[in-house]
């Protein structure tokens, strides 16, 4: 599974077509971010169950909390997420260190 545009839409439940490329932009940063979080090495990614949920859960919360400019500088702190990317550090460290390439979640 990968995530598109077209899943995130349905975890927003976004109809239209407005916002599109915002959303990908929104999902290609979530996986970058995800990425540098846990490691490089793209054939961990494949067919990755829980990095979807993450790009999922991190592109989401871009788009639903996009803000103008502020007074106030805020933290916002993703509990959901940072609970799947230690997971997936884990994760990433025993396939590492095992040599395994496919992972399913």
């Amino acid at each position: 599974m990968s995530v598109d545009k077209t899943k995130l839409k349905l975890s927003l439940r976004i109809d239209g077509n407005l916002d599109d490329e915002l959303l990908d932009a929104y999902i290609g940063a979530a996986e970058s971010y995800i990425k540098n979080a846990v490691g490089a090495d793209e054939s961990f990614y494949a067919d990755n169950d829980l990095f979807d949920v993450a790009v999922i859960a991190l592109a989401s919360s871009y788009y639903t909390e996009r803000t103008a400019l502020s007074s106030t500088q805020l933290y916002p702190v993703n509990l959901t997420l940072n609970s799947i990317i230690g997971q997936l550090r884990g994760k990433f460290a025993e396939v590492a260190q095992n040599g395994e390439t496919n992972q399913s979640g």
